[in-house]
């Protein structure tokens, strides 16, 4: 999948949670969502993606919620 539509996508997620009163909640919401319902090869090029450009496109509530829970959404490669 592009990288592009995977930002869009996290995006709207984001945007979903944003409107949680509790934003410690909102950002755990953002994370297990990702963890989820995205594949792991989905879930491994959004996080090279940040690791290689500061996270350009994300909104700063995706940015903030994969920071904090990371480990949460950290995929094993699988042997080749």
């Amino acid at each position: 999948m592009h990288i592009d539509n995977l930002i869009k996508m996290a995006n709207q997620i984001g945007n979903f949670f944003e409107a949680m009163p509790d934003r410690d909640e909102a950002l755990a919401d953002i994370a297990s969502h990702l963890k989820r319902f995205w594949e792991p090869r989905m879930r491994r090029a959004l996080l090279a993606h940040i690791d290689a450009t500061d996270g350009a496109g994300l909104e700063p509530i995706v940015q903030t919620a994969i920071a904090r829970h990371r480990d949460k959404l950290a995929v094993a490669h699988a042997a080749a």
